[in-house]
């Protein structure tokens, strides 16, 4: 798959599975077979995906992402994004997604800020 494609499907993923709450159709629609994650609160593998975002949509409906920038490299899929979830609680993140040759997701990273009340510039996090 060509990186453009890549980065479509890497944003349709993340508002699916985060965002609409399906993380099951996600993995079948989005994820390769061997999913090998980086997270150290999710454990490595679908299912494994798939019980952590169920719980997350359980525990915290109303939780939503907005991705503010997508960048595509060869088999790499970088995406800034804003996480708001319920009771005031925000996060600037940065996800990476490694992509197989099909096009399919195999790879995932992140790393997350939790967004500051105060900072010693106006520019803001996105």
């Amino acid at each position: 798959m060509d990186p453009q494609t890549n980065k479509r499907n890497a944003v349709a993923f993340y508002e699916m599975m985060f965002n609409d709450c399906r993380p099951r159709e996600a993995i079948a629609e989005f994820v390769g077979d061997d999913y090998i994650q980086h997270n150290p609160h999710v454990a490595t593998g679908t299912d494994g995906f798939i019980d952590y975002f169920e719980r997350m949509a359980a525990e915290y409906p109303g939780k939503r992402v907005e991705v503010k920038r997508a960048v595509a490299e060869g088999d790499l899929v970088v995406l800034h994004c804003h996480q708001i979830w319920p009771e005031g609680l925000e996060y600037a993140g940065l996800d990476i997604f490694r992509f197989d040759a099909a096009g399919k997701i195999v790879e995932h990273w992140d790393v997350l800020q939790e967004m500051p009340e105060t900072s010693a510039n106006p520019n803001g996090m996105f």
